[in-house]
């Protein structure tokens, strides 16, 4: 660990940080927190999911899944040296100084899903990924513990998570990995 906190990895209490990701499975509730922020940061927020539809940014439609099967590199490519917070279910992919995983209980996520219009089908897989610890398994291989950060979003209001997710973003929050299991929904 270097004492340059705009390097991967930077923890609590270092300086702000200049890329900050905000992931989670979808619904639970990255794009309404991340909206929460945008009077109390100068930070650019990148809606990833939109960039990636604004520009094609992917190869194929997943037609089974009703989704874009989505061009990593093409992202990465695009966003080049980006500063600000990137949010998206994929913005765990991207190389940011801090990583904050959204997480929700299952059965909360799948009712948010289904009230959105998601199939039965497509609302009960996103709610087994999310309780399998998918995204944040792939957040935490790819950026490591020391710089991710869970966020349980059940029951909360956007303006609780988005100001946590500001904690995060200027150190004022440890890093926390593992503390929020959901495994019991797999047996119900």
């Amino acid at each position: 660990m270097t004492d340059d906190p705009t390097t991967t990895g930077s923890t609590a209490g270092d300086k702000v940080a200049e890329t900050l990701v905000v992931t989670g499975t979808p619904g639970t509730g990255k794009t309404t927190a991340t909206e929460q922020l945008t009077g109390d940061t100068d930070a650019e927020i990148i809606h990833l999911n939109d960039v990636i539809r604004e520009f094609d940014l992917y190869g194929e439609r997943d037609a089974e899944r009703d989704s874009l099967v989505t061009d990593l590199e093409a992202v990465k490519e695009h966003l080049g040296e980006w500063r600000g917070i990137v949010e998206s279910h994929l913005a765990h992919h991207v190389e940011a100084d801090r990583v904050v995983v959204l997480r929700c209980k299952p059965n909360e996520l799948e009712r948010r899903l289904r009230d959105r219009g998601d199939t039965a089908a497509k609302a009960r897989e996103n709610a087994e990924s999310e309780a399998l610890d998918v995204v944040l398994s792939e957040a935490v291989d790819q950026h490591g513990r020391e710089a991710v950060y869970e966020i349980d979003t059940t029951d909360r209001e956007p303006s609780a998570v988005a100001a946590e997710i500001a904690a995060v973003r200027h150190g004022n929050r440890e890093p926390g990995v593992g503390e929020i299991d959901f495994t019991g929904y797999l047996v119900e």
